[in-house]
């Protein structure tokens, strides 16, 4: 089975900085888009970042040139760097991957258990 960890989630202060990180493993053949979402407490979970395989970036317009999505293919993992942090930034930060198990079948879907950050003075 795949398995997605993240970690780097926590308690920072406004206009502070956190770096999420999130690693695949498991029996994986390819590895796709690599995305963030977040999911604040009454609201529905949103799409934050997303990271082709090729290297190419969205972001939702709520973090445009405060997050950074970045992917590291050698080590199965996708990072959200995370500047000038607001508390409406605060929510469950969960990480997307789609992938193949193997080379003839079709692309999965996973998801991490996902990891809190909270912006609070």
């Amino acid at each position: 089975q795949v398995q997605l960890v993240e970690s780097g989630g926590g308690l920072v202060q406004p206009g502070g900085s956190l770096r999420l990180s999130c690693a695949a493993s498991g029996r994986i053949f390819s590895i796709y888009g690599m995305a963030w979402y977040r999911q604040a407490p009454g609201k529905q979970r949103e799409l934050v970042a997303t990271i082709a395989s090729g290297g190419s970036t969205n972001y939702a317009d709520s973090v445009k040139g405060r997050f950074t999505i970045s992917r590291d293919n050698a080590k199965n993992t996708v990072y959200l760097q995370m500047n000038s942090l607001k508390p409406e930034d605060t929510a469950v930060y969960y990480c997307n991957a789609q992938l193949k198990i193997n080379g003839a079948g079709p692309t999965y879907y996973y998801w991490g258990q996902g990891t809190q950050v909270t912006v609070s003075s």
